[in-house]
């Protein structure tokens, strides 16, 4: 601590015995806390560099650490490692209104960014469901969320980066331009890493023009393949919605429950469903808002909706507000763990009824919700035994990538489902990362434990 304190003048360094124990873990359900030897918080990156020139010469390894929303223990240090806290490099550094771009540290949260953008008609448009979630992590995890179906995820709205390389080069990837065609796309490698390729000190955001205008329709369905059926027909109408969630039955009862929703809809239309398709329009004026929102109804109608209810102001926003809040309703409830399987979109239906074949057979609970525009399936898992629950997770993963998806669609592999990815990915494509991520990081002091180097056995 005493050569890190040298090495990195005006960071704050800490004995891990001291650190507050957030600071031992993420959000990911059923991983170890574990306290890292030493904790920085840096104030430049000048300092990250500094630090991470010490790690590789000493072979000591390197976890960085956002606001640890992270759902897969990406951010969970190591015991005999150096855990990098950026709340102290957390300042909006721009924003560019004529290249519409923010230029930001990694520790700006979601919810500071957006109150800065909100007066100047901007918005960066990925919402992942925490607004307290910081930049960099976002990065690390490429985050969705659910205007995903519309802006697409976080590698969509990032044009450049700033990054530190294992042995302290610090380098610059990308710019404020949209297009480049010159030499390998770095930015595009890092984002998603996990923080096992380099460490994100800066990001170039792409921004955009905010629509002020925006209504929430509600249908619900009696069955989920109705619900998937509806979903291409919403998407390749023209209405370009921002939103298009699925929410089971169970999941949408806890939320009316626990959190007290008021949505209008009859008790024989809740009895019936067994589904529910929430469908977001935006725009610039409220006369087109409004057309998209009864082409929207009658395209929900024609694919079997049981009704369509167009939700007041505040109604909608306590939905999306409870959609966000689905994973802490899980946590709450006991969840033993979660899954965020990607496939199709119109493989959902598929993917959903296998998803309850396969609960039976493992004698487990299963229910969730998720971003049906994009095929993303969040799943909360009650399964208290260790070995059936890993069996299961394990099945569940298995079916996606059969389905043509993937085993995380945004939280990230982290350590706790990076084992069940290496055992069901190509070898070759793992091999062909393995030495990318050699050439990054030589002696694999970034994130170890992480994507390639697996926490947990399956």
């Amino acid at each position: 601590m005493a050569e890190l304190a040298a090495l990195a003048p005006g960071a704050l360094v800490t004995s891990g015995a001291d650190a507050p124990p957030d600071l031992t873990h993420d959000e990911a359900l059923g991983a170890e806390p574990v306290v890292p030897a030493a904790v920085v918080h840096p104030t430049a990156t000048e300092q990250v560099a500094a630090v991470l020139a010490y790690a590789d010469t000493h072979g000591v390894p390197v976890t960085a650490r956002g606001s640890g929303t992270g759902l897969s223990g990406a951010a969970i240090p190591h015991p005999d490692g150096i855990l990098v806290v950026f709340d102290q490099m957390a300042e909006i550094l721009e924003i560019d209104e004529a290249d519409m771009v923010a230029v930001v540290q990694p520790g700006v949260t979601l919810e500071r960014l957006d109150a800065a953008l909100a007066p100047r008609g901007l918005v960066y448009p990925v919402f992942p469901g925490e607004y307290s979630a910081s930049l960099g992590g976002n990065v690390a995890t490429n985050a969705g969320g659910m205007r995903a179906v519309k802006y697409g995820v976080t590698r969509h709205q990032i044009l450049g980066l700033e990054a530190v390389l294992a042995g302290g080069q610090v380098i610059r990837t990308g710019g404020r331009y949209v297009k480049g065609s010159s030499g390998y796309d770095l930015t595009q490698l890092i984002v998603g890493s996990e923080g096992t390729l380099a460490v994100v000190t800066e990001a170039i955001l792409r921004l955009h023009p905010r629509r002020p205008h925006q209504r929430t329709l509600l249908a619900p369905f009696a069955t989920l393949a109705e619900v998937t059926g509806a979903v291409p027909a919403v998407v390749n109408s023209g209405i370009d919605p921002y939103l298009c969630e699925y929410i089971d039955l169970v999941t949408m009862a806890a939320m009316v429950d626990q959190l007290g929703l008021e949505l209008g809809v009859p008790p024989e239309l809740r009895e019936a469903a067994l589904a529910y398709l929430v469908v977001g329009v935006e725009g610039h004026s409220e006369e087109r808002v409004d057309d998209d929102v009864a082409r929207a109804a009658g395209v929900l109608a024609d694919a079997g909706a049981l009704d369509v209810f167009v939700l007041p102001d505040h109604s909608a926003d306590a939905l999306i507000e409870a959609r966000e809040k689905a994973f802490w309703l899980a946590k709450g409830s006991g969840a033993d763990d979660i899954v965020d399987v990607v496939v199709p979109r119109s493989r959902i239906d598929t993917f959903m009824s296998g998803v309850a074949r396969l609960a039976a057979d493992h004698e487990a609970w299963v229910a969730g919700c998720g971003h049906a525009g994009d095929g993303n399936v969040h799943l909360s898992v009650f399964q208290p035994d260790a070995q059936r629950r890993r069996s299961l997770m394990r099945a569940l993963f298995a079916l996606g990538a059969e389905l043509g998806g993937a085993v995380s669609g945004e939280h990230g592999l982290g350590r706790t489902k990076s084992a069940y990815w290496l055992e069901l990915e190509d070898p070759a494509k793992i091999e062909l990362m393995r030495r990318i991520k050699a050439a990054f990081d030589p002696r694999g002091i970034l994130n170890p434990g992480a994507v390639l180097t697996p926490g947990d056995t399956p």
